[in-house]
Parts: C-alpha cells; sequence; structure tokens
C-alpha cells in the first residue's frame, strides 16, 4: 500500500501530472491524493503507511482512575454488578462517575464478567406486590449454615412482601415446628400482626394436607391472632419468589459457605447482616432506597399488637373443618368452605344459632336446630382450650 501510494506521488512530483488525472487513475478522490502529498511532504515515506484510526479525543472514555476504582470494588464485593458499583459511586461523589452502561463495559473489558445478551421484558410482564407494608409477610426454612462439629443448621426466614424487610431470621439446630413457630411469634412480637401470611406446605407451616387434615401450631397462631394464611399452589416454588431472592441474597452476600464456631456465633453474625440488609444495603426493586425506609414509611398505620381472641366461655367450641368444608356441631352438618378444609374453627353457641369464626373472621351463620348445652366442647384435631 505504502508502495503504490509513492507512485502516485511521483506521477504527480516526477512526471507533472495534475492530480485530477492521477487520482482518476488510481481511483481516489482529490482530497485523498492531497493528503498524500502533504504527509509525503511531512514524513517522507514513512507518512504514506496506514495511521491508527482511534480518535485522538473520547469525551465519554473512563478514565483510568475510574476503572481502576471499579475493579477494586468488584474485587472486593464479587457479588455486586454494574448497577450497584454504580450506585455506590454516584454515592460517594467520584468523578466524573460513570454510568451503569459504562462501568458494565469496564467489567467486560477486564474480563471479570461474560457479556450478557440483552434479554427485554415482556410486555405483558407485571411486578405482583402489595400495596403497602403489613399486608403480606412471606416465609420459608433455608438450610446450609455450617457448623465446626460438622453438623449444619437452617433458618426461618420471613420477609415483608412491600418493603422486602426481613422481618425473621431466626437459626436452629433442625427443622421442627417448634422451632419454626418461635420464630414466627417473636417476629409477632417485635413487629405487630400481618393481615396475610402466605408459605409452602410444608408441615411445619400446615396440615391441610394432612392425611387426616390437621392443624398445625403454626395454623394456630394464625388463626388465633386473626392472620389469613395463603399457601402457595404444589410445585409453584415462584409464588414464593420474594423470599426466595432473598435466599440468594442471603447466600451470596452472607456467604452461607463459611463454617461457624456455633449455633449461637452463626445467630450473631446473621442478625449484623440481617441489620446491615434492613438499614444500609440499597434494594434495587426498591429504586435503590432501604427495606427499612419503605417498611416504617406507612407501617406504623397499620401495624397492631399481638391478639388472642378470648373465647373460654360456655358458649363457645373448637371444631375441626373436614376435607369437605363441613363442620359437625350437636350431630348437625354445616358446611363453611372447602377451602377451610383442615382448618380449626370456633363456633359460638346461642338458643337459635350457630356462628362459626376463623380468627376474626365470620365464616357463616346458621340456624341451630337442636336446644340444650353442647357437651362436647373440644374436637378431635383441636388445641385444647386455656
Amino acid at each position: 500500500m505504502t508502495e503504490q501510494r509513492y507512485k502516485a506521488i511521483l506521477a504527480v512530483i516526477a512526471d507533472g501530472r495534475t492530480v485530477s488525472e492521477v487520482a482518476t487513475d488510481w481511483g481516489v478522490c482529490r482530497r485523498t491524493m492531497h493528503r498524500w502529498l502533504a504527509q509525503y511532504e511531512a514524513e517522507g515515506l514513512e507518512g504514506l503507511s496506514d495511521r491508527s484510526r482511534r480518535p485522538a479525543h473520547c469525551p465519554h472514555q473512563m478514565p483510568a482512575t475510574i476503572e481502576a476504582i471499579v475493579l477494586e470494588m468488584r474485587r472486593s464485593h464479587r457479588y455486586w454488578g454494574a448497577h450497584r458499583i454504580a450506585y455506590e459511586l454516584a454515592r460517594k461523589q467520584v468523578e466524573p462517575a460513570p454510568s451503569e452502561s459504562a462501568v458494565y463495559r469496564c467489567l467486560v473489558r477486564a474480563a471479570v464478567i461474560d457479556p450478557m445478551t440483552r434479554r427485554r421484558r415482556r410486555e405483558t410482564w407485571k411486578r405482583w406486590e402489595r400495596a403497602a407494608p403489613m399486608e403480606l409477610w412471606q416465609f420459608d426454612v433455608v438450610h446450609g449454615f455450617l457448623l465446626s462439629d460438622g453438623s449444619s443448621a437452617k433458618a426461618l426466614t420471613g420477609i415483608d412482601d412491600y418493603s422486602r424487610f426481613c422481618i425473621s431470621a431466626r437459626l436452629m439446630a433442625r427443622e421442627r415446628t417448634q422451632a419454626v413457630c418461635d420464630g414466627f411469634s417473636s417476629a409477632l412480637q417485635a413487629y405487630g400482626v400481618p393481615q396475610q401470611v402466605l408459605t409452602d406446605n410444608g408441615k411445619v407451616f400446615t396440615g391441610r394436607y394432612a392425611q387426616p387434615p390437621v392443624e398445625v401450631l403454626f395454623d394456630r397462631i394464625c388463626r388465633e391472632n386473626g392472620v389469613d394464611h395463603i399457601l402457595t399452589m404444589p410445585r409453584k416454588p415462584t409464588t414464593t419468589g420474594k423470599i426466595e431472592r432473598f435466599h440468594r441474597t442471603l447466600r451470596a452476600e452472607f456467604d452461607t459457605r463459611q463454617m461457624f464456631r456455633n449455633l449461637k456465633a452463626a445467630q450473631e453474625a446473621l442478625d449484623e447482616w440481617v441489620t446491615y440488609y434492613n438499614t444500609q444495603r440499597p434494594h434495587q426493586s426498591l429504586g435503590d432506597r432501604t427495606p427499612q425506609t419503605r417498611f416504617q414509611a406507612q407501617g406504623d398505620q397499620v401495624r397492631h399488637e399481638l391478639r388472642r381472641p378470648q373465647r373460654n366461655g360456655e358458649q363457645w367450641v373448637s371444631r375441626l373443618v373436614a376435607r369437605n368444608g363441613v363442620v359437625c356441631v350437636d350431630s348437625q352438618h354445616i358446611s363453611v368452605g372447602k377451602h377451610y378444609g383442615g382448618s380449626s374453627c370456633d363456633v359460638l353457641v346461642t338458643p337459635g344459632l350457630f356462628q362459626f369464626w376463623a380468627g376474626n373472621e365470620l365464616l357463616k351463620t346458621a340456624a341451630r336446630a337442636s336446644a340444650g348445652e353442647i357437651r362436647k366442647k373440644h374436637a378431635e384435631g383441636t388445641a385444647a382450650r386455656r
């Protein structure tokens, strides 16, 4: 290429031909011929070689100092992505603050992350979220907390659906009903009573699918405090997607692969991380706000105290709802709905009526066909009254 350009220049300089004639013969424009002549005059034969087309100045290029800070932040926090790093740089008022896309390109250039094909969100996609805090809590059990004696612990975790505020992170040596219910009760005493609770169909949470259906302690706590206990559909883990996503964050940032000296040390470390998660860690789905800011913004308006209905009088009896939704009181069968099958209900007995209650919800009122006292106050499968 350099030799061909030199021949074209000689045709102008030595042969005396015009620039237009030589440019036409070589298939280039007059401007290119003039540039070749200027380069040859300034630098000689070396000036005719190909030059880099890289621009001399690139205003949007990330400075080397900022790039070093980005890579150091990624090295210190391997679970941070481009969005979080860009947010932290802006919060620290680093100038010039790079954009999220600039941080992403930096990480790709350094081979820290693999480039990903952008997946566009479907137009029909909609985030499922409650309108205010304390409307719904999600609970689940996560395993994998290693202890130095070779055993592992599990944790009862719970978050508020609206704010993603962690209301429970209680470790237990084994997944037992009493340990799970102790954690649930502690959350109720600390933050109040939500309107609904969402769990999977685990035996520690419900006995509705047992044979025969029974009321477990978790269901009883919900009933006595007027909490609507919602269950996921079988084999539908996406229903509790927020608590599952919380588990992913917990495993990555708290690092559940580390080994703890004992259960007490593990609980102390977990409590410290939960405090950081609730009060300091920005949550992308909340617009980079912390869960505490959203939980406290409206939570005080709807929060109420832990309550236990006083239904110990002679006019109250307890019954277990059959799988078909039928309740039997004094040889009288009344249907309260199949979706209450396996749960317990309280029945207010008056001279002419039966009132069926689940927590603070009146399920049904039915006429009483007989008179006299109900001798059997406590049905099998329900808890004894205290």
